[in-house]
């Protein structure tokens, strides 16, 4: 290996070498080794038959797996709730989404990534739970499980995803567009004779007006014209290992501080080609309550 990487250009080792750095910083073994095994969406697509499923809104907060004695990020980390936020929670694990609201994911971040707890700024965070991941049986059975949990809890921030049935495709759609007038982001359609397993599956879907997905920042690709000695488009990652250029969407601030590399971030898609990669991709914003980049 040694013999290799000394016979490498030196440009082209440094490209290496950071690329690495970056690797590790944003996987750490420990994170990678206790993050929570969840259940992840797929897409929602026509032909899917509704009947079989419960739908709630999507909210657009911070996902939170509660495992009888911490709060934990998707990717492991611990959150740094106040004492009084978790205090007499059961042992009983827990899936939800710690929310502030419709329209305010930013406020939701600052308040959760703190390390010292503002308990003012969690006052104003309800934990929304749609799932409890151990609990035997399938969601049809764990759903009356989960509300009698929270009634019984007695927190007014802790409370049951509201799940509901649609008749057909034409009352989805309906309940889609009253949600997002409303400043909601989407919504969730969960298999009602489904076990609790990790990973993605027809499982859980999501349907939102709008396509969008993550990436991992690799690179900083230059820019060229206007934006000659600025940030031209990011080379990014997406979590299946598909990598393109992300160029629209940028702001000229974003341009002239770009997103930190192995730092993740949001983009917006027309579907994809046949061989995967994101049609018309556009920056929406970085992922803050992701991992960040060191």
């Amino acid at each position: 290996m040694a013999h290799i990487l000394s016979s490498l250009p030196r440009s082209l080792l440094f490209s290496f070498l950071a690329a690495l750095a970056a690797f590790f910083s944003v996987f750490p073994a420990s994170a990678a080794e206790s993050a929570p095994p969840l259940l992840l969406a797929n897409v929602y697509r026509p032909g899917i038959v509704l009947s079989d499923y419960w739908v709630s809104e999507k909210f657009d907060g911070i996902r939170a797996f509660w495992d009888g004695t911490h709060l934990y990020t998707r990717q492991g980390a611990i959150i740094a709730a106040p004492a009084w936020f978790t205090a007499d929670w059961p042992k009983t694990a827990m899936d939800g989404e710690l929310w502030a609201g419709r329209g305010r994911f930013a406020q939701t971040v600052a308040t959760v990534r703190r390390e010292t707890p503002d308990d003012d700024a969690w006052r104003e965070i309800r934990y929304m739970v749609f799932d409890l991941p151990r609990y035997p049986g399938a969601f049809d059975e764990r759903l009356p499980a989960l509300r009698n949990l929270t009634e019984e809890l007695k927190r007014p921030w802790v409370r049951t995803v509201e799940q509901t049935k649609v008749a057909n495709r034409a009352a989805l759609q309906a309940l889609l567009t009253q949600t997002v007038a409303g400043g909601g982001e989407g919504l969730m359609l969960h298999r009602g004779a489904s076990f609790y397993r990790g990973g993605r599956s027809d499982d859980l879907l999501k349907l939102k007006p709008h396509d969008d997905a993550e990436a991992k920042v690799l690179a900083h690709l230059p820019g060229k014209g206007k934006y000659q000695g600025q940030l031209g488009a990011l080379w990014v990652e997406t979590e299946t290992g598909i990598r393109f250029r992300l160029g629209s969407g940028l702001s000229d601030a974003e341009r002239r501080q770009p997103p930190l590399i192995g730092s993740w971030v949001t983009f917006r898609h027309n579907g994809f080609t046949e061989h995967g990669v994101p049609r018309f991709p556009r920056f929406l914003r970085i992922r803050e309550d992701w991992p960040p980049a060191q």
